[in-house]
């Protein structure tokens, strides 16, 4: 019993990483005001480019290619890429005042495309079939601890076992708290998000600020496809497992109440509930009620926090909707 619940936490935190980078890229988002709905093909896009930036290392490397230099050139890869879909994104939002929304979700579809592109771009061209060697594979899979840290009893392989991956994104879900709720930026960036009218009466720049939350938050969520691409997937090209990811991302955002702190345990419990099939498996229930429990429990949690009308678990105030500054 207890080896099948170790087995099952060390799988939801292995997919529970890929769900943390996800959302704590949309929380900084989203505390500008702006909603991505696209997180789901800028995810495909970090994915598809973090692969091939380690891929073609390799290949120009050969023998002499390292592992922490290809895990570094996977998650530049992987940033540069959701950088550059959110700033396509920002144009059309924040400077030419397109609908969030819809632009949200037609960068969804085409950031599905153009990871699906590359992915298959790359298998035709080498073939039809993108892996890298097991020398790196290990790397990108390999815990940053040594044997005698994993092998203690019980919480050895829960707190010891996971990739580098894991204790990074925790890294950044601290120093995005730090900054929100310790810095002078943190604070002037929370106030556009939620009144940009009194921001901007105030002196800060919304344009600047909305701009390069979106963007680094776009590349972090990026961070996320790439992640599973290399570790879950076997750093082996597979856009079907990518499905379905990002929108989980957005509802877990709503689900922390778009704290960064709480997308940690979040996102492991959401990483729980959706390969629980795979580990505790009861009969009569089909997978795919397993499967819509994160959008319930997501449901249930907005519907507990709208009731209880408290401010600060509600989102930030100006959230999808442009600034005009002539209507100020």
């Amino acid at each position: 019993m207890m080896s099948t619940i170790i087995a099952l936490i060390v799988a939801a935190v292995t997919f529970g990483t890929v769900l943390m980078y996800g959302t704590l890229g949309e929380i900084l988002t989203e505390k500008s005001g702006n909603l991505n709905l696209g997180v789901e093909g800028i995810m495909y896009m970090g994915g598809a480019f973090g692969l091939a930036g380690a891929f073609y290392y390799e290949k120009a490397a050969g023998a002499a290619a390292s592992g922490p230099a290809a895990i570094i050139i996977a998650i530049l890869a992987a940033f540069a890429a959701g950088m550059a879909a959110s700033a396509i994104y920002s144009f059309l939002t924040i400077t030419l005042r397109a609908n969030q929304n819809v632009t949200g979700l037609a960068l969804s579809i085409f950031g599905t495309g153009i990871g699906q592109f590359v992915g298959e771009f790359m298998r035709v061209s080498e073939g039809g079939y993108v892996a890298l060697s097991n020398n790196l594979k290990e790397a990108f899979s390999a815990t940053i601890f040594p044997k005698v840290f994993v092998n203690i009893p019980v919480i050895g392989n829960i707190l010891f076992s996971h990739t580098v991956f894991f204790y990074l994104a925790i890294v950044v879900a601290v120093l995005m708290y730090l900054f929100l709720k310790k810095t002078k930026w943190g604070m002037y960036l929370t106030a556009v998000g939620e009144s940009p009218s009194t921001s901007d009466a105030a002196g800060i720049n919304i344009v600047k600020y909305k701009y390069l939350a979106t963007i680094i938050g776009g590349g972090i969520s990026a961070i996320g496809g790439m992640v599973y691409i290399m570790t879950t997937a076997g750093c082996v090209w597979n856009h079907e497992g990518l499905s379905g990811v990002g929108w989980l991302a957005v509802a877990l955002v709503i689900f922390c109440m778009w704290r960064p702190l709480n997308a940690i345990w979040g996102s492991v419990l959401f990483g729980a509930m959706m390969i629980m099939y795979l580990r505790v498996a009861i009969p009569f229930i089909p997978t795919e009620l397993y499967k819509i429990l994160p959008y319930i429990v997501t449901v249930i949690v907005l519907v507990l926090t709208s009731m209880k009308n408290s401010r600060d678990k509600q989102p930030p105030a100006s959230l999808g909707n442009n600034y005009f500054r002539e209507e100020r």
